[in-house]
């Protein structure tokens, strides 16, 4: 028998519409729910000039929308923003706007940064944390990027490119968390649940 996992359990909602989270939690073997929150992820702009600020603001919105409409559980909020040269990229409004994205990252290092946070229904207590991550990006023209853009990959996507996919022969390479980069970091998972007395492997099937 190996090591078993005691302490208090309850559901776990993912509060995000986003597929790659979906698939990262999937991956760990985590049973959980979906809802989707009804919050506007443009609220970024009017936040804090901090960046892991800024998204651990909109992380926790997102959170305790959706803790507001559950019952019970702990819900997990998330978002994501790509940033060069102190400059917030969220994601594409439009093509041109996500050719000047990849235009502006070629042969660049920019970085990763995603807010979490974790907010128990029951005490109404929260642990966020901000996760960045170092991207070095290959240099490419408009041949690349208009290639890039026709496989419709960039839509949905912080900076316009997804490393999970054909965005990975645009980078050169990262420095920390690759699921970050992906759109969570699932490395900073336990130490949230750990703060509000709970522990990850409670919810591993």
């Amino acid at each position: 028998m190996g090591e078993r996992w005691t302490g208090p359990t309850a559901r776990l909602v993912l509060a995000s519409s986003s597929p790659r989270r979906r698939a990262l939690f999937s991956s760990l073997g985590l049973e959980f729910d979906v809802e989707v929150p009804d919050v506007s992820e443009e609220m970024w702009m009017l936040a804090d000039d901090d960046p892991g600020l800024m998204v651990t603001a909109l992380a926790g919105r997102k959170a305790r929308e959706v803790a507001g409409r559950v019952s019970e559980g702990l819900v997990i909020g998330a978002d994501t923003v790509v940033v060069l040269d102190g400059q917030v990229l969220g994601k594409p409004e439009d093509e041109g706007d996500a050719r000047l994205m990849l235009q502006s990252l070629s042969g660049r290092t920019h970085a990763v940064v995603t807010g979490v946070c974790v907010h128990d229904v029951q005490s109404g207590a929260g642990a966020e944390e901000a996760c960045e991550t170092a991207v070095r990006m290959t240099s490419f023209g408009e041949k690349t990027i208009e290639a890039y853009l026709t496989t419709g990959e960039h839509w949905g996507k912080a900076g316009s490119y997804a490393i999970q996919g054909r965005g990975a022969l645009l980078t050169a390479g990262i420095d920390g968390s690759h699921s970050n980069v992906v759109g969570f970091p699932v490395e900073i998972l336990e130490p949230l649940f750990d703060r509000l007395g709970y522990s990850i492997w409670n919810f591993v099937l």
